[in-house]
């Protein structure tokens, strides 16, 4: 083995490299020899490709279910089940029989104290009639509760049972004891779970002495999804101007997550011209020179706006090609100017490091053969990374990673062409030692008699005699002193002993990651729902759902051995299950007060349609026929008391290991099998990307060693992105999952870079190739590093959860991808003296 790891790292696989340097070159020379076509023929593609702009709004796709639950999920095929097997009685309604959330306001009012005093009930009341009496027109019609609600029994409209139990008076509370969780009274046995949260009950009985918070729900039929669309929202406006003396009101409806997941766009279209103001400003700032011939300012600015040009051209396109808009792509301009900027960056560096006196083109072919493949390997890597995650279940980053990995396409081609061409018109400006503003003519040194003002506006085209290049002050200061400063032994072992500790973080760190997206999180930061789920949270969170258990196959209901089938047991010996109730429970204590004989199939059937003319609720729980019931469902009431991860897979489990097939669904579960497969999913996704990134860098870095020293540094970011996010409060989900797939990319991108130069060195010494790799990438790679950070900054700002969530993930990326390519690899490549070309 130790033979075959000598022989590999001594291995200098030229073989696609030196081919691809000489094609590069070429192409260089044939650029830089007519640079006004490759200028002009990006230029006319933007502008044709771009004007799939015009198609943005028709291609807009921001359903929450759509982008943020898995395509194929187990509750979305659990959901057409129940949708076809229990169909809903529009006449019946039931909140605990929907297979969708239903169309609904809702509102918590809370008090301090105790909510449940003469007063403040009094208020609700009030607010309630308000809400009831409130008018909405369409079509020269005007509709009020009344109209549009969800009807239960003989047409009565959908009621509170904590409004029903006082019978709407508030001063029959002295008359009443309610009972936590459970109250029975006249009609019948009603959850106060659900209305009353916060309770304090007196001690040895479960009567309520108080409460903080009452919710009151009000459904709607939904037919009409305009006029129920308009009801909704007057609802809010009647509940954001409600100004009550004692309580305090936060409120919700049933479309108002999506509606204000429909505002983030907006909420960042100032930041994107902040963001390339400042990343225009950077670059040109690290273009500057002080000789006013080789100062390369326009070419920092044609950088920026060759990036601008790959995402107008690649959106375009797939807006063509019908392909949909989604939130999270809008975060892809930012990632995509750090990566752009960084090739530009590289590009500079190599021109400046060839011969000045040479022709522009040959100059140009000389810059194409030191940067083209590295900067090829890093974007190939890129896009293949972005396009591994079209593969993903989750809508919104598959659309993210085909929008991004077409930008990176784009990109390469548009800095190989367009930018590539620009600098070849800036080295004939230079060639002909022209001001770098006003391209006159100027002198090289200072005219005699001229004063020290005219030699610094009007001097330039100086260079270093002695190498026949430019002089580089960033290059400079790696080569004298940071370079030497890494390599020295000490520095070494500070470096080792910095890097295991950033490693244990990492992997402490990954041990605490949370999984799944919080639906809350997709509403801005100053949206009125906040306030709902925060007051959800500190005052109903004790309960959780009540879950449909669906029996999908006949079964022998009327046999008290048999119903021990139906795993009643196992359900309620785990830990978040608080109760279980069902129809046949119900109709067998109908069967025990009427003196009934149940127990035969013919019995049962037969006193079943009387049971159930008696209580009509449960008719949408069977579904069956005269001499059949082919299926029924019964309801498992859950606890919080476990993660929703846990709460559904040991729910599902205890269906699977049934002997009777079960089926367990609720319409939360629709958002909660992201967590079923999020950790998976990501974890072969990244796996498969880290692959595809050897693959490329095995075929194209000439030696493999040092590629796989470039997968040890992705997948050392990898761990210390993943458990640094996780200790600066971020979960693992569809949108930390994009960033991660990123984070492969930046991470080859900074290790690429330094790796590549450090194979490619003539020296002979580690330390001379380490110090000579850090001259020619380092003040790139930091450049590059520096711009990416700053184009993300301000999404700091950011009042959405998704933006400031990228702008988490992506400054861990960059600042352990930097430390990795400046500090790590460098000292690390030199503990191995194989990695040299031969």
């Amino acid at each position: 083995k130790f033979l075959l790891f000598f022989l590999m790292a001594r291995c200098y696989t030229d073989c696609l490299e030196r081919p691809l340097r000489i094609f590069f070159c070429a192409l260089g020379r044939l650029i830089g020899s007519h640079p006004w076509w490759f200028l002009t023929a990006p230029l006319m593609l933007s502008a044709g490709l771009g004007s799939g702009f015009y198609l943005v709004q028709n291609r807009l796709s921001n359903d929450i279910e759509e982008q943020f639950t898995p395509v194929s999920g187990a509750a979305k095929t659990e959901r057409r089940y129940i949708q076809d097997t229990f169909p809903e009685d529009g006449s019946m309604f039931s909140s605990l029989r929907l297979s969708t959330a239903g169309t609904y306001g809702t509102f918590i009012v809370t008090h301090e104290r105790d909510i449940l005093t003469a007063e403040s009930l009094q208020e609700i009341l009030d607010l309630d009639v308000h809400v009831r009496n409130m008018s909405v027109e369409m079509d020269n019609q005007t509709f009020q509760y009344a109209d549009l609600c969800a009807q239960v029994a003989r047409g009565a409209c959908y009621s509170n049972d904590i409004l029903k139990i006082l019978n709407y008076n508030a001063r029959n509370l002295e008359l009443i004891n309610l009972t936590f969780p459970w109250y029975d009274g006249r009609f019948g046995r009603v959850p106060l779970y659900t209305s009353i949260g916060s309770v304090s009950l007196n001690k040895g009985n479960r009567v309520v002495q108080s409460a903080e918070a009452i919710q009151l729900s009000y459904f709607l039929l939904g037919d009409n999804k305009m006029v129920s669309d308009r009801w909704l929202k007057d609802f809010m406006a009647l509940m954001s101007n409600t100004s009550m003396k004692k309580i305090k009101v936060s409120h919700t409806t049933s479309m108002s997550m999506q509606w204000e997941f429909e505002k983030t766009p907006a909420s960042i279209v100032q930041l994107f011209s902040i963001t390339y103001a400042i990343t225009i400003l950077f670059t040109v700032l690290c273009c500057w020179r002080l000789d006013n011939v080789r100062s390369k300012i326009w070419v920092g600015g044609v950088g920026v706006l060759s990036t601008g040009l790959a995402v107008l051209s690649s959106f375009g396109m797939l807006l063509f090609l019908g392909c949909p808009f989604v939130m999270t792509v809008a975060s892809c301009p930012f990632m995509i100017l750090g990566i752009g900027i960084d090739d530009m960056f590289i590009m500079v560096s190599c021109w400046q490091r060839t011969r000045v006196m040479d022709s522009p083109p040959d100059r140009l072919a000389s810059t194409y053969g030191m940067a083209a493949v590295s900067i090829t390997i890093t974007s190939l890597t890129d896009a293949l990374a972005f396009f591994m995650g079209c593969c993903s279940p989750l809508g919104s980053v598959r659309f993210f990673s085909l929008y991004a990995g077409a930008a990176v396409v784009f990109c390469y081609l548009y800095n190989i062409t367009f930018l590539g061409a620009f600098l070849a018109l800036n080295g004939q400006r230079e060639a002909e030692n022209r001001h770098w503003l006003i391209c006159s003519k100027i002198p090289e040194e200072l005219p005699p008699g001229r004063s020290g003002a005219f030699g610094v506006c009007c001097v330039g085209g100086s260079y270093d005699r002695a190498t026949g290049k430019e002089a580089d002050p960033v290059s400079r200061f790696f080569e004298k002193f940071y370079g030497p400063f890494v390599t020295q032994a000490w520095t070494k072992g500070l470096v080792s002993m910095v890097y295991v500790g950033y490693l244990a973080g990492g992997i402490y760190g990954c041990s605490t990651l949370e999984e799944g997206l919080d639906v809350s999180h997709l509403a801005l930061d100053d949206s009125y729902i906040i306030r709902y789920y925060n007051n959800q949270r500190q005052h109903f969170s004790e309960y959780g759902q009540n879950v449909m258990v669906a029996v999908k196959q006949p079964f022998p209901y009327w046999s008290q051995e048999a119903q021990k089938m139906l795993c009643f047991v196992d359900f309620e010996n785990l830990s978040y299950v608080n109760s279980t109730s069902a129809w046949f429970l119900s109709f067998k204590l109908y069967a025990n007060e009427t003196n009934l004989n149940v127990s035969s199939k013919e019995a049962f059937l037969s006193h079943l349609p009387n049971f159930l003319k008696l209580n009509p609720i449960f008719r949408q729980d069977l579904n069956y026929s005269m001499d059949e019931i082919h299926a029924s469902r019964f309801f498992v009431q859950t606890l919080n008391t476990a993660t929703k991860k846990e709460t559904l897979l040991g729910l599902r489990r205890a269906a699977e290991h049934c002997m009777v097939e079960l089926l367990v669904y609720h319409p939360a579960f629709i958002y909660y099998d992201q967590y079923a497969i999020i950790t998976d999913h990501t974890v072969k996704t990244v796996l498969v990307a880290v692959a595809m990134m050897l693959l490329v860098s095995l075929i194209l870095i000439p030696n493999p060693v040092c590629c796989l020293w470039v997968t040890f540094a992705v997948c050392s970011v990898l761990v210390g992105v993943a458990g640094f996010m996780a200790l600066w409060g971020v979960s693992l989900d569809s949108i930390s999952a994009i960033n991660l797939v990123i984070c492969i990319g930046f991470s080859v991108d900074f290790s690429t870079h330094i790796s590549y130069s450090f194979v490619c060195s003539a020296k002979c010494a580690p330390n001379d190739k380490a110090v000579e790799a850090l001259a020619q990438s380092g003040g790139p790679v930091l450049q590059g590093a520096l711009s990416t950070i700053l184009g993300v900054l301000v999404l700091s700002a950011s009042g959405s959860y998704i933006f400031r969530t990228f702008f988490k993930v992506m400054f861990l990326v960059i600042v352990f991808g930097l430390l990795h390519g400046l500090l790590f690899i460098p000292v690390f490549l030199t503990f191995f003296t194989a990695c040299r070309k031969l």
